[in-house]
């Protein structure tokens, strides 16, 4: 098995560490600045032997070495700076994005792929345009991270396992993302039954904000250890046929009320790319928050366009 990665920055050359290291797959790094992934693969490659893997990855600014993969992660892009919101990342990245997704449809015909590159609902929209592929084989990342941070400040705050914790998080992976508090359990309970509405609606107001939270930390770049983890999870649901369900953001034709627009909802993910965009029932406030948050998508893909 092959996966490319576009773009060597932390989450790009994290998330390669991770496929490494795992043995599922051989890696092709590209980027812009050559060296820069060369270097990168070539400490990977020094790790091996302590590892203990015997997986390759090559590197190179030239796109002729994805040819063949199975998945492809387009994580490349401008990051975002403390005080930048998402929508300022819109046209530089959408150039971007649109280059490294001709270059997959050239190169990876049959390649899955995934988007991290933010604002990544916009940019999942625009890979899809741009590849031409079936939606169920170009999707976002989206509530995957959202709901792991959801799910760590849950269980902070009640003192139990995050393993207990199960949520959801759909529409856009940003600031009018909608965690689907109806479908959030601690030990099978509703998470209501456990936690005062309060503190739940104080924890939903940080996980939407958890990503600007650690810029201001970081003060240059964002976040990586998590968004590559989050990828990771989903080339090995892909490549072992897990069948799980998670929020990704994909294509809606006429689900939940919307189309020609990516944004986060419930699939099930599996070798073949999407096997299931899962409907569900949501609450009156939850299906309004969706709609708000599918109208701000509207708006950034016009911008893009």
């Amino acid at each position: 098995m092959k996966v490319a990665i576009i773009g060597a920055g932390n989450v790009g050359a994290t998330l390669a560490m991770r496929v490494l290291e795992s043995g599922m797959a051989d890696v092709a790094l590209v980027d812009i600045f050559r060296n820069i992934a060369i270097g990168k693969a070539y400490d990977l490659l020094d790790s091996s032997s302590v590892v203990g893997h015997e997986r390759d990855i090559i590197a190179a600014d030239q796109y002729d070495i994805i040819r063949g993969s199975d998945i492809a992660v387009i994580t490349a892009g401008l990051a975002r700076k403390p005080g930048m919101s998402r929508e300022d990342l819109i046209a530089k990245n959408a150039e971007v994005v649109s280059g490294a997704a001709l270059k997959i449809k050239e190169y990876a015909p049959k390649a899955i792929v995934i988007v991290v590159t933010n604002p990544l609902d916009t940019m999942t929209f625009i890979a899809k345009k741009v590849t031409g592929f079936d939606r169920r084989r170009v999707f976002g990342m989206a509530g995957v991270l959202d709901g792991s941070r959801m799910v760590y400040l849950i269980a902070n705050e009640l003192g139990v396992k995050r393993s207990s914790v199960r949520t959801l998080i759909m529409g856009s992976h940003g600031d009018t993302m909608v965690p689907i508090i109806s479908q959030t359990t601690v030990g099978g309970k509703p998470l209501s039954s456990v936690m005062k509405a309060d503190k739940i609606d104080e924890i939903v107001k940080r996980t939407c904000n958890r990503g600007a939270e650690i810029v201001s930390f970081l003060g240059s770049g964002s976040a990586y250890y998590s968004p590559s983890a989050s990828v990771f999870k989903m080339i090995d649901c892909i490549m072992n046929n897990k069948l799980e369900v998670m929020a990704l953001s994909v294509c809606l034709e006429g689900e939940y009320g919307h189309k020609d627009m990516a944004i986060g909802v419930p699939c099930r993910l599996g070798r073949n790319g999407i096997d299931e965009i899962i409907t569900l029932k949501l609450a009156k406030d939850e299906e309004e928050a969706f709609n708000r948050s599918a109208a701000a998508m509207r708006e950034s893909i016009k911008i893009a366009s």
